[in-house]
């Protein structure tokens, strides 16, 4: 593995989870665009992102693709990562972004039903875990691999949706840093920590909250799509040293 910063991502494949949320998609272009074969793992409606993918900037490595695949299912995914290996032959970049989340106030704990608690857990922690377990021998097989995992600074301020995605992203932490030991030296596992972000990630959010949130941060607006897009793509390219590292784009949300 170089360690030396790149400028392109020409002949590289990322696989995406979750690509046709807003986070995956601005992701996706911003990796196209330097020369990276994309692939979107989603659970639903691969026509439609297969087309999204197609609308990507053309790259030498082949053309995008969309393959149906839960990270909730651990055969899809590795169904989804002999797809990869057969069609593309390889995968360097593996970007987590697949998840989703409810509202509900921490002091109601009732509100926070046992079904809704473990299908966060399971969507947004074990998730990760299955999707690079299933990619690992793609991974190691680069020989410069990469694992951006899509974390939130509620895994460390305790404040966040509802209290079972705290305890996801929470986990999502310490599963980078225990997966950055035991990946190394052939792949690099990095988390990227977003504060508020303007997206429909969380269902009833809307410019009410953005507002009352932008007030409170540092850099006085909530995040954009491009901030944690911007970030994932820098994991690829130029923080090339650093592996079982959380980085956080949040404004100062956090501070």
């Amino acid at each position: 593995m170089s360690f030396e910063p790149l400028n392109r991502l020409d002949g590289r494949v990322a696989v995406i989870t979750g690509g046709k949320g807003a986070i995956g998609m601005a992701t996706a272009r911003r990796l196209a665009a330097l020369g990276a074969r994309i692939v979107s793992l989603d659970r639903s409606g691969t026509a439609q992102v297969q087309q999204m993918v197609a609308a990507l900037p053309a790259v030498a490595a082949g053309p995008h693709l969309a393959l149906a695949a839960s990270v909730t299912d651990s055969a899809s995914l590795r169904a989804a990562a002999q797809a990869v290996a057969d069609s593309a032959g390889r995968c360097d970049i593996l970007v987590n972004s697949a998840g989703f989340t409810k509202a509900v106030a921490a002091n109601d704990l009732e509100g926070l039903d046992d079904d809704l608690f473990d299908s966060i857990l399971q969507a947004n922690l074990r998730g990760v875990f299955a999707s690079v377990r299933a990619f690992a021998p793609l991974l190691k097989a680069s020989g410069d691999g990469l694992v951006v995992n899509v974390s939130s600074i509620a895994g460390f301020t305790g404040a966040g949706s509802n209290l079972a995605y705290v305890a996801a992203k929470a986990g999502v932490d310490v599963l980078t840093k225990s997966l950055a030991k035991a990946l190394a030296p052939q792949v690099r596992v990095i988390a990227v920590s977003p504060g508020v972000v303007d997206s429909s990630f969380v269902p009833g959010r809307g410019a009410d909250f953005n507002d009352k949130a932008a007030a409170t941060i540092p850099l006085k607006r909530i995040g954009v799509v491009e901030d944690i897009a911007s970030a994932i793509e820098a994991c690829a390219t130029t923080m090339r040293f650093a592996t079982g590292s959380r980085f956080v784009v949040d404004g100062g949300r956090s501070l």
